[in-house]
């Protein structure tokens, strides 16, 4: 693709994470980001079955980057958990990732998809991301450490 750097040829973008995949992407989101840093693997396996899960397999080194959509398939999605292994950027895999999920049969009339995101507002609104229209309509209850609880069961199912 114009403007990508040299060696990044042969990514292959596709749906579904196997075991394997899913614990390596476990691996990047609790150690890496700081949207859910500490989330335990069950809880992050739980999310992912739920979820319509995405992944970028480079020939060599196998899953490199990563993305979760949280929808009801019909009017709303929200897009997450959207992550590139540090040694892959520059490749453009992001927006290739987020162009993908895009275009999935499912996810392509739907009335809002959401994302949040602490710093990569330039790349998502390449992608037609925009600020909320209207914030004031939006609520949330945000528990940023519900993970590092010690009190914290979770069932799996």
């Amino acid at each position: 693709m114009p403007g990508e750097t040299e060696g990044c040829d042969g990514y292959i973008i596709f749906e579904g994470l196997d075991s394997a995949e899913l614990a390596r992407a476990h691996g990047w989101i609790a150690e890496h980001s700081y949207w859910a840093a500490g989330i335990p693997i069950e809880v992050f396996l739980k999310a992912a079955r739920h979820s319509l899960m995405f992944g970028v397999r480079h020939p060599a080194e196998g899953l490199v980057a990563v993305a979760r959509v949280v929808s009801d398939r019909a009017t709303f999605a929200w897009l997450c958990d959207v992550f590139v292994d540090p040694a892959h950027r520059g490749c453009g895999l992001a927006g290739r990732l987020v162009k993908a999920v895009q275009a999935h049969p499912d996810l392509t009339a739907l009335r809002r998809m959401l994302l949040a995101t602490k710093d990569a507002h330039t790349l998502y609104a390449q992608h037609g991301f925009q600020p909320l229209a209207s914030p004031a309509r939006w609520m949330e209850i945000h528990d940023p450490d519900v993970y590092r609880r010690s009190s914290f069961c979770f069932d799996a199912r």
